[in-house]
C-alpha cells in the first residue's frame, strides 16, 4: 500500500499543479544547496591546505631558537643529526635588515645558511637557487624584493644591519652590498618580500659571529606534530622548539572559524529549501484528507499513513541529495581541472582556484542534509495521522 500510495502522490496532479511545483522547487533547492556548499567547503578546504603548504615551506616544519646571539653551536647540531638520523637540519644566522636600492628601501630578514643543506629542506630555496654560489656575499631575494627594486642577476643591493658600529661620536648601523645571484617565489608576497638568504660564513663575518655559531637550526620532519615533543626533551636549556603551527595559530583558527561559520550559513540554504518540502507535504495532506480517513477506516494503520507520507518527503529531500551530491563533486572536479577562474597570484598566493574537498566535509554536509530532510518530512507526516476520521468523512 505504501508504494502504490507513494508513487500516486508523486503523480502530477492536474486539479493542483501547485504542489507539484512546489515539490519541484523542494528538489531543486536542495539540489542546488547542497551543490553550492560542497563546492564552497572544497575552496576553503583547498585554500586551507594551500596555504598551509606554503607555510609549511616558508616557516619550516620546525624551528630551533636559541635565547643567545650564536647559542647554537657545531657539537649542537653534529648531536642533533646523531639522534634524529631520519630529521635534516640546516643551522642559520639570521638579522633584521632594511634592503635598500636607490631611494627604495624595503624591510625585512637576512638567513645566513650553508645553500647546501638549505635545498634539501625548502623546495622553494631549491627551485631558485638551482646552480647559485652565494659565498663572497651573494644573496638570494624573493620575488617581490626583485620585482620592486627592478633587479636583475649580477646587480648590487644595500643591506642595512641592526648592527652598528661606532663612527666617530656617533653608532652608524652596518651596511653591505651583496650581489643578486638567485631569486626565489614562495607565493606568499609577505616572505618574497622578507626573506632574503646569504652565506652562513659571509653573515657571520659581518655580525661578528665565531666559527661555528648559529642563532637556530631549521629542521625537515614528515611528522613535525610528532617530532617536536621529542626534539624538545633533548635540547639544551637554552635552546627551544617550535612548529610552523605555532607561528601561525592565530591565522590557521581565524580560516578553522571562517570555514565552519560558512558551513552554518550555507547550511540554511538547504534548510530554507526544506521548507518548500514542509508545505508541498502539507498541502498534499490537506489535499488527500479525505483519502486518508477512508485508509484510516478501512484498516490502514496510522504508522502505515505516518510513513507513506514520510516517505514521500523523503523521496523528494533524498532525490535532491542524490542530484546535488553529484553536481557538486561534478562542480568540484570542473573548477579543480579546468582554469575557469583566474585568481591573482600575489593576493592569494596561486593563480588557479584550490579544491579540496575532505572526506570528512563531504560525509558532514551529507549528514547535515539528510537530517534537514528527515526533519522536514516528519512533521507532515505526523499531521497526516491527526485527521478526524469521523469528522472529514461526514463533512466531505
Amino acid at each position: 500500500m505504501i508504494k502504490y500510495l507513494l508513487f500516486k502522490y508523486l503523480r502530477f496532479d492536474k486539479s493542483q499543479p501547485f504542489i507539484t511545483l512546489s515539490a519541484i522547487l523542494a528538489f531543486l533547492g536542495v539540489s542546488i544547496g547542497l551543490m553550492v556548499l560542497i563546492i564552497a567547503m572544497a575552496i576553503m578546504n583547498g585554500f586551507d591546505k594551500e596555504f598551509q603548504r606554503k607555510l609549511f615551506t616558508m616557516n619550516y616544519p620546525i624551528t630551533i631558537h636559541s635565547q643567545f646571539r650564536g647559542g647554537i653551536t657545531n657539537d649542537d647540531v653534529e648531536i642533533l643529526k646523531g639522534d634524529f638520523p631520519n630529521l635534516k637540519f640546516s643551522p642559520y644566522i639570521s638579522s633584521q635588515v632594511i634592503a635598500k636600492n636607490g631611494d627604495r628601501l624595503e624591510g625585512g630578514i637576512i638567513f645566513g645558511v650553508n645553500l647546501a643543506d638549505e635545498i634539501q629542506i625548502n623546495s622553494v630555496v631549491a627551485d631558485g637557487a638551482k646552480d647559485a654560489n652565494l659565498s663572497e656575499f651573494g644573496i638570494m631575494v624573493g620575488k617581490g624584493i626583485k620585482d620592486e627594486f627592478m633587479l636583475d642577476m649580477g646587480d648590487k643591493i644595500t643591506m642595512i644591519f641592526t648592527k652598528n658600529d661606532p663612527g666617530g661620536f656617533a653608532l652608524i648601523p652596518k651596511m653591505k652590498r651583496f650581489e643578486v645571484r638567485a631569486s626565489f617565489d614562495s607565493g606568499l608576497i609577505a616572505y618574497d618580500k622578507a626573506y632574503s638568504y646569504a652565506s652562513v660564513g659571509d653573515l657571520a663575518k659581518i655580525l661578528g659571529y665565531d666559527e661555528g655559531r648559529y642563532d637556530g637550526v631549521h629542521v625537515f620532519s614528515d611528522d613535525p606534530f610528532k617530532d617536536l615533543e621529542i626534539i624538545k626533551e633533548n635540547l639544551p636549556p637554552s635552546a627551544r622548539a617550535v612548529g610552523w603551527w605555532q607561528q601561525n595559530g592565530n591565522f590557521f583558527s581565524a580560516l578553522a572559524l571562517e570555514k565552519r561559520a560558512l558551513f552554518l550559513v550555507l547550511l540554511l540554504i538547504i534548510l530554507v529549501a526544506s521548507l518548500n518540502i514542509v508545505s508541498s507535504l502539507l498541502m498534499t495532506v490537506m489535499n488527500r484528507r479525505q483519502e486518508i480517513a477512508l485508509l484510516l477506516s478501512l484498516g490502514a494503520s496510522k504508522k502505515e499513513v505516518k510513513k507513506t507520507f514520510f516517505s514521500l518527503g523523503a523521496t523528494i529531500g533524498g532525490s535532491g541529495i542524490i542530484f546535488g551530491l553529484i553536481l557538486g563533486l561534478f562542480g568540484v572536479w570542473l573548477l579543480g581541472n579546468f582554469d575557469i577562474i583566474d585568481l591573482p597570484a600575489d593576493v592569494y598566493g596561486s593563480s588557479k582556484l584550490p579544491m579540496e574537498l575532505s572526506f570528512s566535509d563531504l560525509i558532514s554536509t551529507v549528514v547535515g542534509a539528510v537530517i534537514i530532510v528527515a526533519l522536514s518530512s516528519w512533521y507532515p507526516a505526523k499531521k497526516a495521522t491527526e485527521v478526524d476520521v469521523l469528522q472529514t468523512l461526514r463533512n466531505e
